[in-house]
């Protein structure tokens, strides 16, 4: 692989920010790691799930954040113990992980395959019906959450320090990342992303497009299940309003930002919309201008419209046109190694 090439200086870039991503809580504030970054990289890893159907699938999916919370249901139903609310299993937390992201990944499954014979709108339409339908289970059946949700969930002992659920978040951060990543030059990502362009022909050449479409959106449901046991950890309680329909439509307002092109977009995306949601309400005198607790979801919709006019690819869209901008050939100075060179060349041309 040469220094110069794309992939070569992708790399270094990547490897560069988890350097910096690594040494983050040594030089900023506990605050800033806890409740920024942490809550970045969890809502990023379900963002990038969004990423990975759309980017290879053509599938726009509503129900990834159902899914999110799929993980976290389940985990605090498996490992808290008598006198909460929920099933009371009380498990060891490492074997309520397994079945969490287990029961996780057969929902996703089963929801991919009934969506796997649809597309574009009625995929889109269909997912959103799954967030509603699951917003309605967890709240109406009281025997796994009811309208309070369950709550005093603990995290395991190892992830008992708020910096090591932040490490736990940017592990698998990058490990979705650099999957996704090379899943799309694998044979099935390859066909995944034929049957996004062309179904039809795809199904002629013998690929099973409802298996293929099944097999993505289950994965991408295991990937969000992993964010949704980070979140339950982090917030030590979950209820079926934090998977309702406003935190679903975030998650995909979260992926337009970003940009849906763009893997990196999930991350940059949870970001802007986690700091702007931390901070943009305590800047001095922003009362003044109207900005108030009630019409902060209007100032998040104003930013992500200005956001698609300028550039509908999101900001990794716009990162990208700047890294892409061609710069002008420096014209070699007069009397030049490189300018005779050229001379030379051309009387060579014009001999023959």
């Amino acid at each position: 692989m040469r220094s110069g090439s794309p992939v070569y200086r992708r790399g270094a870039a990547l490897a560069l920010l988890v350097v910096v991503l690594i040494a983050l809580p040594s030089v900023v504030p506990a605050f800033f790691i806890n409740f920024v970054m942490t809550q970045t990289l969890m809502l990023g890893l379900a963002a990038a799930t969004i990423v990975f159907l759309a980017k290879y699938g053509g599938m726009v999916s509503l129900a990834q954040f159902l899914l999110f919370g799929v993980a976290g249901f389940m985990y605090g139903n498996a490992a808290l113990e008598a006198g909460s609310r929920g099933l009371n299993l009380g498990w060891h937390p490492w074997a309520a992980v397994a079945f969490a992201l287990a029961v996780t990944t057969a929902a996703a499954f089963l929801l991919g395959a009934l969506a796997s014979r649809t597309t574009g709108l009625y995929y889109l339409m269909l997912t959103l019906v799954y967030a509603v339908i699951g917003y309605f289970v967890f709240a109406q059946i009281t025997e796994i959450s009811g309208p309070s949700g369950i709550t005093s969930i603990k995290r395991p002992e190892l992830l008992a320090a708020p910096v090591s659920l932040y490490y736990t978040a940017l592990g698998l951060s990058v490990l979705a990342y650099l999957g996704f990543r090379a899943l799309g030059r694998t044979a099935f990502g390859l066909a995944l992303q034929g049957m996004r362009d062309d179904p039809v022909r795809m199904a002629s050449l013998g690929f099973n497009v409802p298996l293929h479409r099944t097999l993505a959106f289950t994965l991408g449901g295991f990937v969000a299940g992993l964010g949704g046991l980070v979140n339950v950890w982090w917030n030590g309680q979950i209820d079926p309003a934090s998977i309702g329909i406003g935190p679903t439509l975030i998650l995909l307002i979260i992926a337009v930002i970003g940009g849906v092109s763009y893997f990196e977009g999930a991350w940059l995306g949870a970001f802007v919309y986690v700091a702007m949601s931390t901070y943009l309400r305590d800047l001095p005198l922003i009362d003044r201008i109207g900005i108030t607790e009630a019409r902060f979801n209007t100032v998040i919709g104003a930013i992500v419209l200005l956001i698609m006019v300028l550039s509908p690819q999101g900001l990794a869209g716009i990162a990208d046109r700047l890294r892409r901008r061609p710069t002008r050939p420096r014209r070699p100075a007069a009397g030049s190694a490189d300018e005779t060179e050229a001379a030379i060349r051309r009387a060579q041309l014009i001999d023959e």
